[in-house]
């Protein structure tokens, strides 16, 4: 492993984070190979858009903000829970459908209103829920049986892993994620020509349709504060999708991208360093300067006393 990014606090590094990079130029050619980009990782919600593209290919039509949620990672939000009703109810379904495990929304504030109510933990404010409305959807669409829908030899499925391993190359190994739908492997370096091709993905095509709501209606894919949401948001034109154990990936419109696997697991130092790297490809990344700092900023009795920046190991990858 790589180092990626070092924690410095005071003047004295604290922690050091390792892993592997991959960042591909405009053209597809490799620009920084850290780490080992060919080995299999699980890439946990950071494929949620090509599960979106999959229930695409499979019939499903939503709405700009249905889709954009449907690769998202919401934070349960009470206009998140709307759409992802509206997604049930139009398939003739209900809350009682879903196959996620029930959870508190990530909001804080939505999650102190619940609890303040006498409220619990629920499927639909789970972070996945989206994604699971959209399964059930297209399952209905396509006459195929929704009690089953997770399992990982379920037509709809096979569908996603068709789409992801076009992208990504081929999966070797089959787990289950944590809200119990199927997690199918891919590596860093698959992971990046994926985030490529799905900013690049022709007009009309399944890709295109994602990544374009992705850009449209960033809120719907995260909420409010998220980094994703706020990535999209700040530098127009970006499709960015993290997702636990520290992976993320991220594509800029005219082709730039970048993933990453964190060994430790953190996300912390994900958003810094995509930025980093679409900045160093030539990427104008300087809309999101609050972004960076609030993302890399260390504390000490309120202040800012560090920061979470790019190792040595990658600025000298970058050419700085």
């Amino acid at each position: 492993m790589a180092e990626l990014a070092v924690v410095e606090r005071s003047g004295f590094v604290e922690s050091r984070h390792f892993g592997t990079l991959s960042a591909l130029t405009a053209d597809g050619s490799v620009a920084v190979s850290l780490g080992d980009p060919a080995a299999t990782i699980l890439p946990r919600s950071t494929t949620k858009p090509w599960q979106a593209v999959g229930c695409r290919a499979a019939g499903l039509t939503l709405s700009t903000a249905g889709t954009a949620l449907s690769a998202g990672s919401h934070t349960g939000e009470d206009r998140h829970v709307a759409v992802v009703r509206a997604i049930l109810a139009d398939a003739g379904l209900s809350e009682e459908d879903l196959r996620c495990v029930p959870d508190w929304p990530e909001d804080e504030a939505t999650r102190h209103r619940l609890i303040r109510a006498g409220e619990g933990p629920s499927q639909v404010r789970m972070n996945c829920s989206g994604k699971h409305a959209a399964m059930l959807a297209a399952s209905v669409v396509n006459g195929w049986s929704t009690e089953d829908y997770l399992s990982p030899d379920h037509p709809v499925q096979k569908e996603i892993r068709a789409r992801l391993e076009d992208a990504a190359g081929p999966v070797t190994h089959v787990a289950m994620d944590g809200c119990g739908a199927p997690l199918f492997s891919t590596t860093v370096h698959g992971l990046a020509r994926a985030a490529r091709g799905l900013a690049l993905a022709p007009p009309g095509s399944p890709e295109r349709v994602v990544a374009d709501a992705m850009r449209a209606e960033p809120w719907y894919v995260g909420g409010t504060g998220h980094q994703n949401t706020e990535f999209m948001r700040l530098v127009p034109g970006t499709v960015c999708k993290g997702g636990a154990e520290g992976v993320l990936m991220a594509a800029a419109a005219t082709g730039e991208s970048v993933a990453m696997k964190v060994i430790d697991g953190s996300p912390r130092a994900t958003t810094v360093l995509a930025l980093a790297v679409l900045g160093a490809l030539g990427v104008d990344v300087s809309a999101a300067g609050s972004l960076a700092q609030a993302e890399s900023q260390v504390l000490g009795g309120g202040k800012r006393v560090g920061e979470i920046r790019p190792s040595d190991e990658l600025l000298a990858a970058l050419g700085g």
